[in-house]
């Protein structure tokens, strides 16, 4: 058993913040004891506390906030856990030192001055490791720990969507990395589908009107957030991943587990992820007319899009499942000691 402290300032929702929560979870079951620290998130605590955890929440303030590190620092000593884990660099810069290892998990390429407090750093993809590694982190502290994510393999579809026609599906931030304007105007060039959009963001007014100005705007469905991704990716025909940034992309993984072929831009961590034309099909950034092009090769190619679903649905069994998954977490964390 292993004593472990997650400590995270995270959004209300996002793809870290749900594979804290599914982490936390997983290792609380596994018989590890777990020490969630939070942003204040009444849903977040609620769920941990479900799981059998005490969370602490907090304010996770800017730098000029006096009051979370001492109480992160009172916590941690009450607890007296063996490593503590800084998820993303607001919880990097008030973790502090104490009798315990500190780890930083990065999902992103993120300012390294927010983590000199840490003794480690994890990253979720083998490029953030070999960037790790050229910024002067040595290769002994730097470590590949992936994500995983729910096996959708045999969940419902979602029974909210339209029937009939092709569904197409992108699941973020409405955000301008996750690149759903692209999306947008490839969908004029891919007549009869629907694109489904479940997230929300600063950007939703923007491509609301991008959607009428480019006559797709009954063909476009924002969904706002939703916590059923599995439901709507067994009701879609195709997942596309549009982001011009993605460092990872759990939803291309969540695809895989939901069995449904994935289109995407060849962002670094959909270009990582995919083997193109085995698993998923990439296609170049900023380009539309591409995109539209791999999405109709899906829809129109029934062996293409079996294919790929199916040696998908390998990659996540054999690379992105809990359970091998969470092994490597727990070797890492008792041996990091």
């Amino acid at each position: 058993m292993t004593r472990v402290a997650h400590v995270m300032a995270g959004a209300v929702n996002g793809g870290a913040e749900m594979f804290y929560e599914r982490l936390c979870v997983a290792q609380q079951e596994a018989g590890d004891a777990v020490l969630p620290v939070i942003r204040r998130n009444p849903a977040r605590a609620g769920l941990l506390r479900a799981a059998g955890m005490a969370p602490v929440e907090l304010g996770f303030g800017t730098a000029l906030d006096l009051f979370t590190r001492p109480r992160i620092r009172r916590a941690l000593t009450a607890f007296r856990p063996r490593v503590a884990v800084a998820w993303m660099s607001r919880a990097g810069m008030h973790l502090p030192r104490g009798d315990w290892v500190n780890v930083g998990r990065l999902g992103g390429y993120y300012d390294l001055r927010y983590y000199r407090s840490c003794d480690h750093l994890v990253g979720n993809t083998r490029g953030i490791v070999a960037w790790l590694r050229r910024q002067g982190w040595a290769a002994e502290k730097t470590h590949y720990l992936p994500n995983f994510v729910a096996d959708f393999g045999e969940t419902a579809p979602a029974a909210d969507v339209l029937r009939g026609a092709k569904l197409l599906l992108g699941l973020g931030r409405l955000h301008a990395d996750k690149g759903f304007d692209t999306a947008i105007r490839a969908l004029k060039l891919v007549p009869g589908a629907v694109f489904m959009i479940a997230g929300e963001g600063p950007e939703r007014g923007a491509l609301e009107a991008l959607a009428r100005r480019e006559g797709v705007a009954e063909r476009v469905v924002f969904l706002g957030w939703r916590r059923d991704a599995g439901a709507l990716l067994r009701a879609a025909d195709v997942f596309v991943c549009s982001s011009r940034v993605e460092p990872l992309g759990n939803m291309v993984i969540e695809a895989w587990s939901a069995r449904r072929p994935v289109v995407a831009v060849a962002a670094d961590g959909p270009g990582e992820l995919l083997r193109d034309g085995a698993d998923g099909l990439l296609v170049p950034h900023e380009d539309p007319a591409a995109l539209a092009e791999g999405i109709a090769r899906v829809l129109e190619d029934a062996d293409l899009a079996a294919r790929l679903a199916t040696n998908g649905r390998a990659r996540f069994e054999g690379a992105f499942a809990q359970a091998s998954v969470l092994a490597q977490w727990r070797g890492f964390l008792a041996g990091v000691t």
